[in-house]
């Protein structure tokens, strides 16, 4: 599923950065419904870490292995860039933060707390505000853990991946099982109830079985939150050159269907609800950050490669702009110390872009997008009117993947497996009923 998606993320320019009873339970998480999403004046943030000690064997996001690091340069230009873009926002408050990378585990503690300081003496950071950063199950990123809670953060992700050895060389990780429960242990000690686990299946020599009895084994010593990931073969990346050669095999894809089925059944059973694709939680431990993301909430992105989503009002700007920051961090930090940020592109998004992301960013989760929702960003036009006279939704709905009804519009439990055939056929109703009932507003900036 997720390796048909990113394409069509990646054509969005989104990260990839995320109802009813039946054979599986999905989570109705809910929200207030009372500001306007497009015209916020809260934001998220998302801080990126582009360091990391070693390179994965799947991994091509935006991460370097430095020789060395100059904490001090970074961290200022880190301040520097947070307090510029939200001078430039104008936004009352930020309601989450998100140290990802990158490995932010290797930072230091100082420079997390500096740059939450940063936030607070520009804006207001929310009360209870979500606090997030991603860890690398290695013994530097355990060790460090309860620094990190003194710097402010409160929730931990940790990037396990796998409890299983063979599993963690051919990924590349610089972890073993151990560290992987020790990391855990300590995490769930320092933030009980606010540590989310990642996992990954389908990787070379996983079987349905192994993967169950995997994840059963994570389910024993996980804390409220798990996070699944389909592994994704990419261009240039070692794991693609041994499977181009012939070293390893990927699993089928009818074998990782059943994967990502059985998981599902698995962490329902254990009292997991699922919320989104890919995210699973107990005890409403829901990342409340990547809810912003999902409901397309403006964000702030800051550092090498960060993506944002957010007007920037001082510049006279009315509408949301879509912002990626420069991405090698050497040429970042010169532009950052020249500038004060280092924004490399900015797209004003038009009504049928920021519509096209509500509509791939809120069917990711299990309430689907609202009519209220859907109304936030585009009053004239409902989804009945959108969706509701296609011959293709209506197939959609008549085989029970998908449903519009006087709630919205969502995937069923079922069709939540199938969402990357269901959103390019939403998208193209989207993008002829603009351009044919609407070919004005499909040129209009929003």
């Amino acid at each position: 599923m997720t390796r048909s998606l990113r394409p069509l993320f990646q054509r969005l320019g989104l990260m990839c950065p995320c109802k009813q009873t039946g054979e599986g339970r999905v989570a109705r998480v809910h929200s207030s419904q009372k500001e306007n999403p497009r015209d916020s004046q809260h934001a998220s943030l998302y801080i990126h870490w582009p360091y990391c000690l070693k390179r994965c064997s799947y991994c091509n996001f935006n991460k370097y292995i430095p020789r060395s690091v100059d904490n001090k340069v970074m961290t200022e230009c880190l301040q520097q860039e947070t307090q510029t873009l939200l001078q430039l926002s104008r936004v009352s408050q930020i309601s989450s933060v998100f140290f990802g990378g990158g490995t932010p585990s290797l930072a230091q503690a100082s420079t997390i707390a500096a740059v939450l300081e940063t936030v607070s003496a520009h804006t207001r950071l929310c009360d209870h505000a979500e606090v997030t950063l991603e860890v690398n199950p290695a013994s530097a990123g355990r060790t460090a853990l309860p620094d990190f809670l003194s710097a402010g953060v409160n929730r931990f992700s940790v990037g396990v991946q796998s409890l299983n050895d063979a599993s963690l060389r051919v990924l590349g990780r610089d972890h073993d099982p151990v560290q992987a429960l020790q990391t855990l242990a300590e995490a769930r000690t320092l933030c009980p109830g606010r540590v989310s686990v990642d996992v990954m299946f389908g990787i070379p020599g996983q079987s349905v079985a192994s993967w169950e009895s995997e994840l059963e084994e994570v389910l024993r010593v996980c804390d409220d939150h798990v996070s699944l990931y389909q592994l994704t073969l990419e261009r240039g990346t070692h794991l693609y050159k041994q499977v181009q050669l012939g070293e390893v095999r990927m699993p089928a894809d009818d074998v990782t269907a059943s994967m990502y089925r059985s998981a599902r059944k698995i962490l329902e059973q254990a009292g997991f609800l699922q919320y989104e694709v890919s995210n699973f939680a107990r005890q409403n431990a829901v990342s409340t950050h990547n809810l912003g993301y999902w409901r397309a909430q403006p964000y702030i992105g800051v550092g090498p490669g960060a993506h944002g989503r957010f007007v920037p009002r001082a510049l006279g700007v009315a509408h949301r702009e879509a912002r990626t920051q420069t991405l090698e961090p050497d040429v970042w930090i010169k532009e950052v110390q020249q500038h004060g940020h280092a924004t490399r592109r900015r797209i004003q998004l038009n009504h049928l872009s920021l519509l096209e992301e509500v509509l791939v960013m809120g069917l990711r989760m299990t309430e689907g997008i609202s009519h209220q929702h859907w109304a936030a960003f585009s009053p004239e036009t409902d989804l009945h009117q959108v969706l509701g006279a296609s011959a293709d939704v209506q197939d959609l709905q008549q085989r029970g993947i998908l449903i519009l009804d006087d709630r919205g519009l969502r995937c069923s439990w079922e069709g939540l497996a199938f969402l990357d055939s269901i959103l390019p056929v939403l998208l193209l109703e989207l993008d002829t009923f603009f351009h044919t009932h609407r070919p004005e507003d499909g040129q209009r900036e929003q």
